[in-house]
């Protein structure tokens, strides 16, 4: 049993996994779907975006296209949800 006093995470995500995703989504916006690696840091770079964002993106694979935030999440390793509430 889970305490309804602390927030709740989907199984397969943690708390690391989650902030992670909100910054990389933060930082690239809903405009630039869908995109690939380069376009994806272009993206980040017309912003400020923290270095681990950056990081992140420059570790996605070349010659991909993603089609959202989950995607990116899903090929960096991050944790992502299988089913939304």
């Amino acid at each position: 049993m889970t305490d309804p006093h602390q927030p709740a995470t989907s199984p397969g995500t943690d708390q690391g996994d989650i902030e992670r995703r909100a910054a990389l989504a933060e930082a690239l916006g809903k405009e630039v779907w869908p995109a690939d690696r380069d376009q994806l840091i272009a993206k980040a770079q017309e912003g400020t975006p923290a270095d681990r964002v950056l990081s992140d993106l420059q570790r996605l694979p070349a010659g991909r296209t993603f089609e959202n935030v989950q995607e990116v999440a899903q090929a960096l390793g991050l944790g992502t949800e299988q089913q939304r509430f």
